[in-house]
């Protein structure tokens, strides 16, 4: 067994698309971000990455490669999850936590979960999101931007190396 955490974070602006969870998410604002700005992914990648010591996003996807530039982040998911079967490993459970103001993650939970679990070639009750607000505090509380926290752990197998 391997367990990887991740975070990520990023701040709302206007004029984006918001993605969250590889769904589209109906708000004013969107996450400024060098991708589509999907936290929850983002934090999602680093944990299995962390899991099966391949670095972070930035190592595979850095910032400063135009070429990737608006790539969407559910590409990036399957990239992660390319990468550890060719090292052997599988997903056993993801955990997260999203802290956000808005908008309310529980309405979305399960068609995130879906659209995760779809990308990531798992069963949807291997993937858990939580919502959390922080009472108003700090720059999630002043709703400028969206953090995750995410922990994944990955388990070896025979059978995919």
């Amino acid at each position: 067994m391997r367990v990887g955490v991740g975070y990520d974070v990023h701040r709302l602006v206007e004029g984006r698309k918001l993605f969250l969870g590889g769904i589209e998410v109906p708000f004013s604002r969107g996450l400024l971000g060098h991708s589509d700005g999907d936290v929850l992914i983002h934090a999602i990648c680093d944990a299995i990455l962390g899991a099966i010591s391949e670095g972070d996003i930035g190592v595979h996807f850095p910032d400063s490669d135009r070429t990737t530039e608006g790539i969407r982040s559910t590409t990036i998911l399957s990239h992660v999850m390319d990468l550890a079967r060719k090292k052997g490993y599988a997903v056993v459970n993801i955990d997260t936590v999203v802290a956000a103001e808005e908008p309310k993650i529980q309405p979305l939970r399960e068609a995130m979960k879906k659209a995760l679990a779809e990308t990531m070639g798992v069963n949807v009750n291997r993937i858990g999101i939580k919502g959390k607000t922080t009472e108003g505090l700090g720059f999630v509380g002043k709703k400028e931007g969206i953090e995750v926290y995410a922990v994944a752990l990955l388990e070896e197998r025979d059978d995919l190396a």
